[in-house]
């Protein structure tokens, strides 16, 4: 491999990575011991870049197709990177064979050793990307929820098996958190899904509000439109609410990790409501003070509740 080469690739992947600060949640905070922060970023690296190519927002130039050994006039065949991407994560769990090629991949495998991680998350990212290739409109809430399930909650279910407290508990409050913060990225990112031909507004929620799909691609939301997003929002805020008992039952910097992303998201939802719950003309974003606000808040209750 020429160094050039190598170069690219690495540029590549560093790019996936620097998307952490985009998140509406802190993904390795500097609190962390430094094990953790390298074993989440790991672990974002992964779901970072198997969203990317669903969403067909893989870096330029071709490098994450060559290294999943598909061709680069290729790349645009998401469920071929798809099955090639699972290829080589495989790879990182089998037992003995060749390493995987793509480098976030060979990241993740000491990762995946030391913390014996289990396959199933990693594969649910990839089903949702799959779903999203072939489903693109929701006819009802459990079935988005069923598609959070893959999408969401294997990133906290991998977050409390890295830090040693996974239990069926704390597993069910985190899958609250993560389906919560799925729902309100979607709510955020109304006009962008829309020009990517998704809806993840449940079509049963759409009809009831009198919404359509012109409406949602109008370039700001009416009544009717504003009235969804803020039922929606409201869901997401009764799952937070439901999972928030997860940080209590936790306690030093990972206490603070798991507060900072229910307050990314009460703080994302606080967002939403300042614009009036009008999210069409791009994603509102919390404010870094509304977000350390939060923060306090969800920490003072875990005190109270432990």
């Amino acid at each position: 491999m020429t160094g050039t080469r190598q170069a690219r690739i690495e540029a590549s992947a560093r790019a996936t990575l620097d998307k952490a600060a985009d998140e509406n949640f802190p993904v390795a905070p500097f609190f962390l011991p430094r094990a953790w922060r390298d074993d989440l970023m790991a672990v974002y690296g992964y779901a970072r870049l198997v969203d990317d190519i669903g969403d067909g927002d893989l870096a330029p130039g071709g490098a994450d197709a060559r290294h999943l050994g598909v061709d680069p006039a290729r790349a645009d065949d998401r469920l071929l990177m798809l099955d090639a991407f699972e290829t080589d994560l495989r790879r990182v769990f089998a037992a003995a064979g060749a390493d995987p090629h793509h480098p976030l991949l060979r990241a993740l495998k000491p990762v995946v050793r030391r913390c014996s991680l289990t396959l199933e998350p990693f594969i649910g990212l990839i089903e949702a990307n799959r779903q999203d290739q072939l489903v693109g409109r929701y006819k009802t809430y459990d079935e988005l929820v069923a598609y959070c399930e893959l999408s969401a909650n294997p990133v906290g279910r991998l977050v409390l098996q890295i830090t040693g407290t996974a239990s069926p508990e704390r597993v069910r409050r985190s899958d609250a958190v993560c389906t919560a913060l799925q729902i309100v990225e979607h709510l955020q990112d109304v006009s962008e899904d829309l020009g990517r031909d998704r809806i993840y507004l449940p079509a049963e929620d759409m009809q009831r509000f009198h919404v359509t799909e012109e409406d949602l691609a109008a370039p700001t939301a009416d009544a009717s439109v504003r009235a969804l997003i803020a039922y929606e929002a409201e869901r997401a805020r009764q799952l937070l609410n439901e999972g928030t008992p997860l940080v209590g039952s936790v306690h030093g910097r990972l206490r603070l990790l798991l507060a900072g992303f229910v307050a990314g998201g009460r703080a994302a939802l606080t967002a939403i409501a300042a614009a009036g719950h009008d999210v069409l003309p791009g994603p509102p974003k919390a404010t870094k003070a509304n977000l350390l606000r939060e923060v306090g808040a969800v920490l003072r209750r875990a005190r109270r509740e432990g």
